[in-house]
């Protein structure tokens, strides 16, 4: 079968929106499954609601990538968007027109470098992974490329500088906390490193605009079931390496400028893309509703008998609790609109019910005793500090953590802490080896002593949580009640 390009996708009868030709406005570090599904989606839909005739052009961040085959593809891909919204299954197709073209950076510096002059560039968007924001002081100025993504920033920079081009946008897409600071600061420490001019300084601090943003999308990438891809090429009458798979859901949320909005292309399009002055309360609602959700029930769903998080939304109890704990607990606890926060945790539900990806609990259960701290215990002191009570689901939580890692423990391996569970199989907990190493230890302890174990551990927790008035003794209380009638009646009782 044929492979994708724009005479293939005519010849198949595609029906959607396809713009070919188009003005390049953007420079994307990252040709990666997640870009692909999320920026470039979005940049897709400016072209065709909004009229914004821009293109794309990816720059592969690495020696090995895919600019290759997105080249033989002319820059076209198909992208799924798949799951539940409002309560039915979604699963969407676009092809996706808004790249034009791939950049080999490892053979084609050169045309990078020819890029950073164009007048029409203004906007560079990145998504290097966490490990990608770093200074590396074997970048040299002269290198083609430079080593780290900061140093190839910085030398484009030099070169639009230099051609007296204006600032662009920067869009950072990382997900480390003040993404977009932490860049600039790279790119300063450059400018340093290679004795730049402080006129090229201010230029870039005052004539640039590097904004940190929070990207929410889950992407599972390609297709791995051979017998789909297969249909599905059949169904579209073309072969395509390159399609991309992503959740419904996304939302961008980008610290700028007020202009900025205006600016972008994805107000006029209708885009779940919003500019504003602090991304930091928009990166605690997500941490504190999805991942606080996740972290919050999983555990004890487990030990109830579930494997995936699709099948817990099905169940009542499981359900209830997780919404009671959203609704009542962590959202009354958050400085943000409590309408839009309420709109976000339904989005959650739906998400949790993606009939499309089993999300395992297992999975999510990686490191719990962090991501409690992280996740979890600041909603839980912030609400012990609003309303002098213990938050009952929260409270049921940290009971259902501790069950989770000293549940009839078998043993220490290398992979893990072995516990069996309720219905009879064994189960390895997967933490930081001092924590398993702890439970180990405490294998043998009542429900008293263990907890009390647990609460007075300062470096799992930064602080000694007996101190929390009633704290101890309801979690000692309900870890009892797991351990002899189950997790879900645990969950009921918090209803």
């Amino acid at each position: 079968m044929a492979q994708l390009n724009y005479e293939v996708l005519k010849q198949s009868g595609y029906p959607g929106f396809i713009q070919q030709a188009g003005v390049e406005k953007v420079m994307q570090f990252g040709e990666g499954n997640f870009l692909r599904a999320f920026v470039d989606d979005f940049f897709d839909i400016a072209n065709e609601k909004a009229g914004w005739n821009g293109k794309v052009v990816l720059v592969q961040p690495i020696g090995g990538g895919l600019s290759e085959l997105i080249n033989r593809q002319q820059g076209l891909y198909t992208l799924y968007l798949r799951g539940s919204q409002d309560g039915r299954k979604v699963d969407e197709k676009r092809v996706i027109s808004a790249v034009s073209r791939c950049l080999n950076p490892y053979g084609e510096w050169d045309k990078v470098l020819e890029f950073a002059r164009s007048d029409d560039l203004e906007f560079i968007v990145s998504n290097t992974t966490e490990a990608g924001i770093v200074h590396d002081s074997e970048s040299a100025f002269d290198q083609a490329p430079p080593h780290s993504f900061p140093a190839k920033l910085t030398r484009v920079l030099y070169e639009r500088f230099t051609a007296g081009k204006p600032g662009i946008v920067m869009l950072s897409c990382e997900l480390i906390d003040n993404n977009g600071k932490e860049l600039l600061r790279c790119v300063n420490q450059y400018i340093d490193d290679w004795k730049l001019s402080e006129d090229f300084r201010r230029w870039v601090n005052e004539q640039n605009v590097f904004c940190s943003t929070l990207v929410d999308r889950i992407v599972p990438g390609r297709i791995r079931d051979e017998a789909e891809v297969k249909r599905l090429a059949e169904q579209n009458g073309y072969d395509d390496p390159l399609t991309d798979v992503g959740e419904i859901f996304g939302v961008w949320v980008i610290e700028g400028p007020a202009w900025l909005e205006d600016k972008l292309p994805f107000k006029a399009a209708g885009c779940p893309v919003m500019v504003v002055p602090d991304v930091t309360p928009y990166k605690k609602r997500k941490v504190r509703i999805l991942n606080g959700a996740h972290t919050g029930f999983v555990l004890g769903a487990y030990l109830a008998g579930y494997d995936i998080v699709r099948d817990c939304m099905h169940d009542d109890t499981v359900l209830g609790y997780m919404n009671r704990m959203l609704y009542e607990e962590v959202i009354p606890t958050l400085p943000l609109d409590k309408e839009d926060c309420k709109q976000f945790a339904a989005a959650v539900q739906d998400r949790f019910n993606n009939p499309f990806v089993n999300h395992e609990l297992m999975s999510i259960s990686l490191n719990s005793t962090s991501k409690w701290r992280a996740r979890n215990m600041p909603t839980f002191l912030d609400y012990v500090a609003q309303t002098g009570k213990l938050p009952p689901c929260l409270t049921t939580s940290f009971a259902a953590y501790v069950a989770f890692y000293s549940n009839d423990i078998q043993g220490l391996t290398d992979a893990g802490l072995v516990c069996k569970r309720p219905k009879g199989n064994t189960y390895t907990v997967s933490d930081d080896r001092w924590v398993l190493e702890f439970y180990d230890a405490h294998r043998g302890d009542s429900e008293e002593a263990l907890v009390h174990a647990v609460m007075t551990n300062a470096d799992m927790w930064g602080q000694d949580l007996t101190q929390v008035p009633g704290f101890e003794a309801e979690v000692v209380r309900i870890l009892k009640l797991i351990r002899k009638d189950g997790a879900l009646e645990a969950y009921r009782e918090a209803l």
